[in-house]
């Protein structure tokens, strides 16, 4: 996705949630390289926190540590892509009407066009895939859009699902390495959930505008 816009300075949270919106999306989108694997094997989790992020971010260093780029790539195409299609399929509309470009996806491209969002022209997959809404998510943070912005696009086209989609994923028969991201996506995504509950009114409204 391409933003015409442009960008505040963020405070350390929405900064942080921004980075594992990007995360996952580059997760999502393909198969991790070395320089990523090297970067997510080197993470440290404080030993003394144990909350379900804490661990996702353990769980996905140790999975880092353990892979390799070819079996990365090899698990990925099992996962997304197969013969024909792969075990998981990440899109909204597949899991909210069980076939692919449905309504949920025509909804999807309305709000993506209001808020100033172009579809680059080497994606190929539907706007609806989940790499696709992580990033979406990760620059209306990044490029000021408010709370409320934030938050009615991921009640719209990630909550009924997303957290769905990570379960499966954690389960997946092919997944090894991915099992780690499932698990940090589900945690992310219940985070998400909470965070936006406990917002007020006023700083959803007041939020990056």
């Amino acid at each position: 996705m391409n933003m015409i816009n442009a960008t505040p300075a963020l405070q350390e949270t929405d900064q942080l949630r921004a980075d594992i919106y990007a995360l996952l999306a580059t997760l999502l989108r393909q198969a991790p390289n070395g320089d990523l694997l090297e970067w997510l094997a080197s993470l440290e989790s404080d030993q003394d926190e144990d909350t379900p992020m804490a661990r996702g971010w353990s769980t996905l260093a140790l999975a880092a540590k353990h892979s390799r780029p070819q079996q990365l790539d090899n698990e990925y195409h099992h996962l997304f892509i197969g013969v024909g299609r792969g075990e998981l399929m990440p899109f909204a509309c597949w899991y909210l009407t069980g076939s692919l470009m449905e309504k949920p996806l025509v909804l999807l491209r309305e709000d993506l066009n209001r808020l100033g969002f172009e579809r680059q022209p080497s994606v190929k997959e539907p706007e609806d895939h989940i790499a696709a809404l992580c990033e979406v998510m990760s620059l209306l943070i990044t490029n000021g859009h408010g709370y409320t912005a934030q938050h009615q696009f991921w009640q719209q086209h990630l909550q009924s699902w997303a957290t769905k989609f990570f379960t499966d994923l954690q389960n997946a028969d092919n997944a090894v390495f991915y099992t780690a991201a499932g698990l940090l996506g589900t945690a992310f995504m219940q985070q998400e959930d909470n965070w936006f509950l406990q917002l007020s009114p006023a700083a959803r409204e007041s939020g990056q505008q």
